[in-house]
Parts: structure tokens; sequence; C-alpha cells
């Protein structure tokens, strides 16, 4: 039923990630899908490294974890954004494009105020996709 898994993940937060990283895992594994690794960084030096090279590393070595926790076929896909903030959903909607995905499964926070007033990643992407969205809590 799906054969390309987008998993957006947010490296700085990832213990938060935990539940829907397991739902990655076990779909990928119900459905021999491939897991596809997104996240989207900056290109000046911050927390998750000095320049994109170090964030790649950082986020390959994920993906590495994930393949061995789940015993699916992962692959990194790190994209640099100019001011991530601002560009995180409108790459991370093209990386839906340029990997074929069939399905996306992201971790949300629960809603606040400002959801009703701005969508959140998960939020808009649901609304948008092409594809299947799962938003996991």
């Amino acid at each position: 039923m799906f054969n390309h898994i987008m998993v957006p993940v947010d490296l700085v937060h990832k213990d938060k990630q935990k539940k829907a990283l397991a739902v990655t895992g076990e779909m990928a594994k119900l459905h021999g899908a491939k897991v596809h690794v997104v996240s989207v960084g900056g290109d000046l030096p911050g927390s998750l490294g000095h320049n994109p090279e170090e964030f790649g590393a950082l986020l390959d070595d994920f993906a590495k974890t994930l393949k061995q926790d789940y015993g699916a076929d992962v692959e990194a896909h790190p994209i640099t954004a100019n001011d991530p903030s601002v560009d995180t959903t409108r790459k991370l909607m093209q990386a839906m494009e340029d990997i074929g995905a069939d399905l996306v499964i992201m971790a949300s926070h629960q809603p606040g105020m400002l959801e009703h007033i701005f969508s959140s990643h998960g939020g808009y992407i649901a609304q948008h996709a092409k594809c299947s969205v799962f938003v996991v809590r």
C-alpha cells in the first residue's frame, strides 16, 4: 500500500518525536516501505552543526539509528534553508514531491491559541499534501 514514507524530524526535539518514529517503523515494516527522514536546517552555524555538511552528517547518523531500531530501509534527506523558521513548510512540501512520498508521518504538539491563527507545519501539510498524512500526538 505504501512504498515511500517521509518522516520530517526536528533534531533539536527528537526526544519528543518517539511516538511518531515508532509508528513510522511499524508502518515501514508492515508495508515493506522505505523511510525517508527529512529535516530542514539553516546554512549558518547553530546547535546542529557549523555548516550544512555537519547537519547532514548528524541527520545521517540519526537515520542509521532508526534503521537499526526498526529494521527498515532508512535514508536521510537533509535540507538547507536560509531561514528554517520561515521556509520549513515549503521545503517539506517540495521534499514530498522530490521523494515521491505516498505517506507522511509526523509528530505534532498539542494545539494552542497560535494554531487558531497560524497553521502548524503538520496542519498545513495535512491540508495541502497530495498523499496521505498521519499526524501523531
